[in-house]
């Protein structure tokens, strides 16, 4: 039996993608581009929402419980990249640290690109702010390494769509 309409979907291959950050605004609407970083990420981790399940014990059920969909968390967001010159990063996260002022949160989108740079998927961080920030160990014994730094995000929302 055989569907027409169905057809095979060739997986997407993940080392291809562009990071981008936006101004985030209190409300919905979503301001300006900031050219916060030049460059390009070699990594990113953490793309990840965990629901938590309630549990309601019912009188006279005796096999199980009723689940019940609970509070949902974001994971930490860490972005990788080759050290440059460029401190944009650092000075990100020193204005959150210094003034702690909101609006410095950025929308940070990440889109997955196929083989010929057409967008695919994209994930959007909303109010992202950084909350931790690694510069490379420096070492002289692997001194032919590429030193990455790190950028770690905390955000209050994640959305998750196909372009």
């Amino acid at each position: 039996m055989t569907d027409s309409s169905l057809s095979l979907e060739i997986p997407l291959h993940i080392f291809r993608f562009k990071v981008e950050f936006q101004e985030a605004s209190l409300d919905e609407a979503v301001g300006s581009a900031v050219n916060l970083v030049d460059g390009y990420f070699s990594e990113v981790s953490g793309l990840d929402a965990t629901m938590e399940a309630k549990t309601i014990q019912v009188g006279g059920m005796n096999y199980g419980v009723v689940q019940r969909p609970g509070r949902v968390s974001f994971a930490t967001v860490i972005l990788r990249r080759g050290i440059t010159t460029r401190r944009h990063l650092w000075q990100w996260f020193e204005l959150m640290n210094v003034s702690g002022a909101y609006k410095h949160r950025l929308q940070v989108t990440i889109t997955l690109q196929d083989h010929s740079g057409e967008p695919q998927l994209k994930w959007t961080l909303e109010r992202a702010m950084p909350i931790r920030f690694k510069s490379p160990d420096l070492n002289a014994m692997t001194g032919d390494d590429v030193g990455i730094e790190e950028i770690h995000l905390a955000h209050e929302g994640l959305r998750y769509e196909v372009v």
